[in-house]
């Protein structure tokens, strides 16, 4: 009961702790794409246009064979950008890969 407790109170902290992490990874999009490129060494992989009710955005997905990291950032039409996600130990998945293995 006491660990059932624990790991509730930590996944409520850490929501809770989230929104202002959230906040805190937006900058000017020339800022976020300088930084990727000079300290993880990514370039874009994918992208596309992302429609809302609000506005458009992009979203895009850049990423480093060399380090193997990954950034999933949006951008809005007034350039500022935000991180939604990153990540380690990126690979790419080549077009039209067959599936290997037997049919079960």
């Amino acid at each position: 009961m006491i660990r059932q407790l624990t790991a509730v109170g930590a996944v409520l902290g850490a929501c809770v702790m989230s929104t202002p992490a959230i906040a805190a990874n937006c900058a000017d999009r020339e800022t976020v794409v300088a930084r990727l490129a000079s300290h993880y060494d990514e370039q874009p992989t994918a992208g596309g246009l992302q429609s809302t009710d609000d506005e458009p955005a992009l979203v895009e997905v850049w990423s480093s064979r060399e380090t193997g990291t990954f950034t999933v950032m949006m951008t809005r039409p007034d350039g500022m950008t935000c991180i939604v996600a990153t990540g380690t130990d990126w690979h790419q998945a080549a077009p039209d890969a067959p599936i290997l293995g037997s049919a079960s």
